[in-house]
């Protein structure tokens, strides 16, 4: 009995179970991700046009993005009271609009709904606060694949809400709203004491890397499943008691990650464990001692050193600092300070602001992710638009590309900086062009161009999102990280205001106008009866045409987002050498 007390005890605290709990946590994040579906019958059901709806569009990615308040909350409660008080938020904002949209609340003026929309969606940013902040601790050595896994599940967390939802089989649409508000933080209750730092850095295994690639493995089928099981039931009239079957062999596949903790602490003879460090700490070497800086070498360094290969100009930089140091010592130079950290050190948020760096990422990510946001909160109209019935199909299917980009994401960005010692942006700008043919799919709107849109589009969205988070912590440090992942979010619902609250919905609005003036544009005579009894019908746009503008401009923008970020690859070739040069020489010795 003592034996078995034990074996729990050691289950309970495994980082492996804090990883696992935070994985299902983080497929309820997403529920951002079903705007898309629950636009439709906001829209209906309150009367609103559709610049009115990319305003609540505005709102959600708001309160999705705007994460300072939980990173104070984190810094003061435990991680469960930030959890909890993030659920509330879901259940109390999502709750609230449900019973307006069904007629159980009074209709409230379109800035109270807006306020409702962030409520809700605020209480995200709660629960990726919590599961990032425990498992970065718990996996200070492994930041890529623990960032890309999490963050993945988030954007598949629109696809499992959208399959339970089709097991309901509600005839109201409504119902899907009320799902939102109980299902996330019904989870979130029953897994808050799970998420916490718990000593990981001292549970380093020899198996670590095994776990790992059964996670990556369990992802990928549960991503091809669920891709799998909505394309049939698009195509195939399915039974109900199939879906039903359909949805309990996806929660097989959610919960079979716990295997990990329970294989480790109930069925592995226990050893002892290696020890990492929590925050990794620069190297510092003997020059800092002369107060030799590594912008002082860049001033002075030949141009045709950043063209060596890697090993080379590590070595001629070796030497150029080993001159400067001779020449300070011996007084016939004076190495001047520089004030505060230089790249690859701890920043504070305004020392990050008054960097080029930073704000390249900061642009870039917006231009990028902003496109791809816009095409995700506008899915039920530009599929409607286009004359497919299912709108809830295109919102499950990016959530997959989504979640498959993130994980991807973070997998092969971590391939290039591990294996070649070249800068992690260099994997954002490729995901970049792959968005930017996307957006020409959509908007040329051939015959399953959506299909194809939504998967480039959703790859490459999720992609910034397992990318953005690891390159900010390696050139600005990790010690503010949260206040500059929180910052750098903003860029989310700054690109959804200019690209979906102006520039999208004007064009719809406009090009529904230009059908509305034609009657042979018309589709039945109702809307007419309507139009002489005074009531304000929401303008429907239909064809390619209503989204093509958009598309285009979206388009441009990916590709000037690319060339940024190839700007800040270039600038950051230095870093990135001097940061992985040393173990990817060791690794090749």
């Amino acid at each position: 009995m003592g034996r078995f007390q034990e074996r729990f005890r050691s289950f309970i605290n495994n980082r492996w179970l804090v990883f696992v709990a935070a994985m299902w946590i983080q497929s309820c994040a997403g529920i951002g991700y079903l705007f898309g579906s629950i636009s439709p019958v906001i829209k209906s059901s309150l009367n609103y046009n559709q610049k009115q709806l990319a305003r609540l569009g505005v709102a959600k990615d708001l309160g999705d993005s705007v994460g300072f308040l939980a990173g104070s909350l984190s810094e003061v409660l435990p991680l469960w009271g930030a959890l909890l008080v993030g659920a509330l938020q879901n259940f109390i904002g999502y709750g609230w609009v449900w019973l307006i949209v069904t007629g159980r609340a009074p209709v409230l003026p379109l800035w109270a709904m807006c306020i409702l929309i962030f409520v809700g969606n605020n209480g995200e940013t709660y629960f990726n606060t919590a599961a990032l902040v425990s498992c970065v601790q718990n996996f200070p050595k492994s930041r890529g694949p623990v960032v890309g896994i999490l963050k993945g599940y988030a954007g598949l967390g629109g696809a499992i809400l959208t399959q339970i939802y089709t097991m309901i089989h509600s005839p109201d649409h409504a119902s899907l709203i009320f799902m939102v508000a109980v299902g996330p933080a019904m989870v979130v209750i029953a897994l808050m004491f799970i998420i916490r730092p718990v000593g990981g850095h001292r549970q380093i295994r020899p198996s670590d890397g095994t776990s790992f690639t059964f996670i990556y493995s369990v992802c990928l089928v549960l991503a091809a499943y669920l891709m799998g099981v909505m394309l049939v039931e698009d195509i195939v009239d399915v039974s109900q008691p199939v879906i039903i079957i359909f949805t309990v062999i996806l929660f097989v596949l959610l919960i079979i990650p716990i295997f990990i903790p329970v294989y480790l602490s109930f069925h592995l003879e226990p050893t002892v464990p290696l020890e990492e460090v929590l925050l990794p700490k620069a190297e510092k070497s003997v020059e800092d001692a002369h107060e030799v800086i590594f912008s002082e070498i860049e001033d002075e360094k030949p141009n045709e050193v950043d063209l060596l290969p890697a090993s080379e100009r590590q070595k001629r930089m070796a030497q150029l600092q080993s001159k400067l140091c001779q020449a300070a010592a011996e007084g016939a130079v004076r190495v001047k300070r520089r004030r505060g950290p230089h790249r690859g050190e701890d920043f504070t948020l305004t020392q990050a602001l008054i960097k080029a760096d930073f704000w390249l990422i900061f642009v870039s990510l917006l231009l990028g992710s902003g496109s791809g946001l816009t095409v995700i909160d506008n899915l039920g109209q530009m599929s409607q638009s286009l004359g497919y019935d299912n709108t809830h199909i295109f919102v499950s299917l990016i959530s997959v590309w989504n979640f498959l980009g993130r994980v991807g994401g973070g997998y092969f960005s971590e391939v290039i900086v591990s294996d070649y010692a070249y800068p992690r942006p260099v994997a954002m700008a490729v995901a970049q062009l792959v968005m930017a043919v996307g957006h020409v799919f959509i908007g040329m709107g051939w015959p399953n161009a959506m299909y194809i849109g939504t998967l480039l589009i959703g790859l490459g969205y999720g992609a910034h999102w397992a990318i953005v988070p690891a390159t900010a912590s390696e050139l600005f440090g990790l010690k503010k990280f949260g206040a500059l992942y929180n910052f750098l979010t903003l860029a989310n619902p700054a690109g959804s205001l200019v690209f979906s609250g102006l520039i999208a919905s004007s064009i719809y609005d406009r090009e529904a106008e230009k059908q509305h003036q034609h009657p042979h544009n018309l589709q039945n005579s109702g809307s007419i009866f309507s139009g002489m009894l005074g009531v304000d019908e929401p303008l429907k746009c239909e064809g390619y045409i209503c989204f093509f503008l958009t598309s285009m401009i979206m388009s441009v923008l990916c590709v000037i987002a690319f060339i940024l970020s190839m700007i800040l690859v270039r600038r950051t070739k230095i870093v990135y050498s001097n940061l992985y040069g040393k173990s990817r020489a060791s690794h090749v010795g």
